[in-house]
């Protein structure tokens, strides 16, 4: 089964200061990643060709980046993802820029299964949450959104899985829903 999914955002900031938060992804001073609400984006080394690593139980390794522009990873789990994921950024003026994530894969086996149930929901709102996290990281100041029963209920199913089934850290969302 082939996956397109795409989630974009205008963000009201020249495309210099987006890039900044582009490159400070996986890193300790991360201004992207929503980690106060999902697991946190973990790479081996500095955000770079080569850098493996993950969030939760998906994991990738860097094929591609532009500082300040685009990074692109290359999926490596759960088996049968096959494909890549990217962030970019697009200057629409000199106070404007596009920030996009995009999924570009084909889900082979039962993978596309769990992807249509679980996986795509849970991706949705995470990605949904770092758009919101840009924008606020840039003055934007919007207040945080919250999560649809469905993505609540997953969360709190999966947690119950435990440590073993790497969604423990999912239970961070504290019920909040949208």
């Amino acid at each position: 089964m082939r996956i397109h999914n795409v989630h974009e955002r205008l963000i009201e900031a020249p495309e210099l200061e987006v890039g900044r938060l582009l490159d400070s992804l996986a890193s300790p001073e991360d201004q992207l990643w929503p980690t106060d609400r999902w697991p946190r984006m973990v790479l081996d080394g500095p955000l770079g060709p080569g850098a493996s690593g993950g969030h939760g139980p998906i994991r990738y390794v860097v094929e591609a980046y532009e500082p300040g522009r685009s990074v692109r990873f290359r999926f490596t789990r759960p088996p049968g993802f096959v494909g890549h994921h990217c962030f970019e950024l697009e200057a629409v003026s000199a106070d404007q820029t596009r920030l996009r994530h995009s999924i570009e894969m084909h889900a082979h086996g039962l993978t596309w299964l769990k992807w249509a149930l679980v996986i795509r929901h849970l991706h949705d709102a995470l990605l949904e949450d770092a758009l919101d996290r840009a924008e606020t990281s840039l003055g934007a100041g919007l207040p945080q959104q919250r999560h649809s029963l469905r993505v609540c209920a997953l969360r709190w199913m999966l947690s119950r899985i435990g440590p073993s089934g790497s969604a423990s850290a999912l239970t961070r969302d504290r019920g909040r829903v949208r």
